[in-house]
């Protein structure tokens, strides 16, 4: 049995934003009912290209659900430009986490998000290409190759968690560890010059501040970069994520997540009282 957050409970069982925006500006159909998940989300911009409502309907479990509440939370009020920046990891660490088997919900929310924005844009929204390597969900390896490089994928389960791909007969499975392989196997990028410790202080308070503290603030809460010692860096929580139980599921998906993907993948973050 799988273990919701209260904020996934309360978003499945209380959704915000069901339903159609009346003459919308962007539409975004993912999924379909015959794969068992389906999400339509549709918004409309005001004068100042913002995101004044949004609005969506879908088929699925408790975690599709809550997640596309979620989605229609994060984008209002925000330009097109700032919602495209929009990543399924920040649909779940909104909603507290979720489960792993359930991480393809919020890459559901992603993948809607971005046809809703291309359809705002006058932008043809084409049928994902590549060949077909899961034939029950209708995944594509280029699907499979993007969520492998965006999330970290590791092997075939975490695969069929973010896509789906997998999760049936299971025929696709030696397919599915090639690509894996495929891409791990990849020339890496040639090594950087060591940062220095002032350069290193530097650009994780650039992170913190570009990529992290947005994300917390708005659901009420805020990080306090505290000291650096070698690899570890150490933050105290604030304001709601001080008291928040999912507070050590933010600081390892979205905080440590952020600082190796920006600063450097030896870093760990370690929350500290102050």
């Amino acid at each position: 049995m799988w273990e919701y957050t209260d904020k996934v409970k309360e978003h499945f069982l209380n959704p915000k934003n069901v339903g159609e925006v009346e003459n919308p500006d962007g539409v975004g159909d993912v999924g379909s009912i015959a794969c068992g998940d389906a999400l339509h989300l549709t918004f409309k911009l005001d004068d100042q290209g913002r995101i004044a409502e949004a609005k969506f309907k879908t088929f699925g479990c408790a975690s599709a659900i809550a997640s596309a509440s979620a989605l229609t939370e994060l984008i209002k009020g925000k330009t097109l430009e700032e919602a495209e920046r929009i990543t399924n990891q920040e649909i779940a660490d909104y909603l507290g986490g979720l489960p792993k088997e359930k991480m393809h919900c919020s890459v559901m929310g992603q993948e809607a998000l971005e046809q809703a924005i291309a359809s705002c844009r006058g932008i043809e929204v084409k049928k994902a290409e590549g060949e077909v390597i899961c034939e029950c969900f209708g995944v594509t390896d280029k699907e499979i190759e993007r969520a492998v490089r965006e999330n970290g994928l590791k092997t075939v389960e975490d695969v069929t968690n973010y896509t789906k791909a997998g999760g049936g007969c299971e025929r696709c499975h030696e397919d599915i560890r090639q690509l894996i392989a495929k891409i791990q196997g990849e020339a890496a990028p040639a090594k950087k010059k060591p940062l220095t410790n002032i350069q290193k202080i530097k650009l994780i308070e650039e992170t913190i501040e570009r990529e992290i503290r947005h994300s917390l603030q708005q659901d009420g809460g805020d990080i306090e970069l505290v000291d650096i010692i070698d690899n570890r860096v150490l933050v105290a929580t604030r304001g709601a994520c001080a008291s928040c139980p999912s507070a050590p599921i933010t600081m390892k998906n979205l905080v440590e997540a952020k600082l190796r993907e920006f600063v450097s993948p030896d870093l760990v973050v370690e929350e500290v009282s102050s």
